[in-house]
């Protein structure tokens, strides 16, 4: 016996190298489980994120944008801003519940932007490019009920321009009344 009144067993195993493998090897595997596990969680609340957005196909002159709607206050106030890209044909439309004056701002937004004010039948009554950062106001030139936000010359490069509509789904309306 030793001092402490055990056998001596437990110090003899921890000064034994094969001992101190097996332990850090138990160590290290419980840190990889919990990393990983930690990793499935942050990656399932992302894709949970995603699955709540709403998006939807629009089609310009026979030309598809798959787009984000957002329809609440606190979306409508977050907008693009801090986000790092966007697709190609990718956009969001901004819903409103009438025609009035409609004002946007590039605050915290990275993304150069174009912006288009659609009237209540989707007709494009205004477009705008916006500057990344800028604090200056962009108020539609007309009343408007939507805003489509795309990437800074989509409109152009696609030969879309002031008059042409926007063609929105039969249960657009439906849906930007109501989230899924």
């Amino acid at each position: 016996m030793n001092s402490e009144g055990g056998s001596g067993r437990g110090q003899a195993e921890l000064q034994n190298p094969v001992t101190r493998k097996k332990g850090a090897r138990k160590k290290l595997l419980l840190f990889m489980a919990f990393f990983l596990l930690a990793l499935l969680f942050t990656l399932a609340a992302g894709s949970s994120q995603e699955a709540d957005k709403n998006f939807i196909e629009l089609k310009i002159k026979g030309k598809k944008i798959k787009v984000e709607v957002v329809r609440t206050e606190p979306e409508k106030a977050q907008g693009l801003m801090f986000r790092e890209k966007l697709g190609k044909d990718d956009g969001m439309i901004f819903v409103y519940e009438k025609e009035e004056y409609l004002s946007f701002w590039m605050k915290n937004t990275r993304i150069p932007l174009s912006i288009a004010f659609l009237d209540r039948n989707g007709k494009i009554v205004d477009i705008q490019d916006m500057v990344p950062f800028s604090l200056q106001t962009h108020v539609s030139a007309f009343p408007a009920q939507y805003a489509l936000e795309v990437n800074q010359g989509w409109f152009k490069q696609n030969k879309i321009s002031v008059g042409d509509v926007v063609k929105l789904p039969a249960n657009f309306e439906i849906l930007s009344k109501n989230p899924p």
